[in-house]
């Protein structure tokens, strides 16, 4: 889902729909937990302090987390995967893989499915949602990435390298910040000069 929190936010009170919204604590401590994409081209972005994302984008609307809401909206999303395939993985509340081998019979090539899923995420609960299609899990969560918001990419098998060889080493899932400067340190600074290390 994209800038899930901050979405919902902005569905839920039209007010909001188009203003640099972020969703998180306003205390000394608190942290961004979404950042809307109008918030996010000032810098702002989850996990980030909400001082610092203030200082970075201060006309900002701060909101409190509505986590039941969150938890009710991601039910409805999760509903609408199960209709294209019982395999289904949940990472968190806006975030999942979706295995659809058994279903294409039924409903079709994947990327059809993928047409599917998000044009009734948007129709049916007015939010939007990008969508990674590859042959395996880790492809499908770099491609989800590549276009967001609202992005549907798709990377057969034979393009895999031609897709990902050219993007920054830190595209990979799970590579934290102090792992990803030692492999940059190294000399690796893409994921094909990774692959081929």
């Amino acid at each position: 889902m994209d800038a899930f929190y901050a979405s919902v936010e902005q569905r839920d009170d039209p007010r909001l729909a188009g203003l640099p919204v972020l969703v998180g604590g306003r205390g000394a401590r608190g942290v961004v937990a979404a950042a809307s994409y109008e918030a996010r081209r000032h810098g702002p972005r989850s996990a980030m302090p909400m001082r610092r994302a203030l200082e970075l984008c201060p006309d900002a609307i701060v909101v409190a987390p509505r986590m039941r809401r969150y938890r009710e909206v991601s039910r409805q999303v999760f509903a609408i995967f199960h209709d294209y395939t019982p395999v289904v993985e949940g990472l968190s509340l806006d975030e999942a893989f979706l295995d659809v081998t058994a279903s294409l019979q039924l409903h079709g090539p994947p990327e059809s499915i993928a047409v599917r899923i998000k044009s009734r995420i948007h129709d049916e609960l007015g939010l939007t949602a990008s969508i990674g299609v590859a042959a395996n899990r880790l492809v499908a969560k770099i491609a989800s990435d590549l276009d967001k918001p609202d992005g549907l990419t798709l990377v057969p098998p034979e393009r895999v390298h031609e897709v990902l060889d050219p993007l920054p080493v830190s595209r990979l899932p799970g590579l934290g910040r102090l792992k990803g400067e030692a492999v940059c340190a190294a000399g690796i600074t893409t994921l094909g000069q990774l692959r081929r290390a």
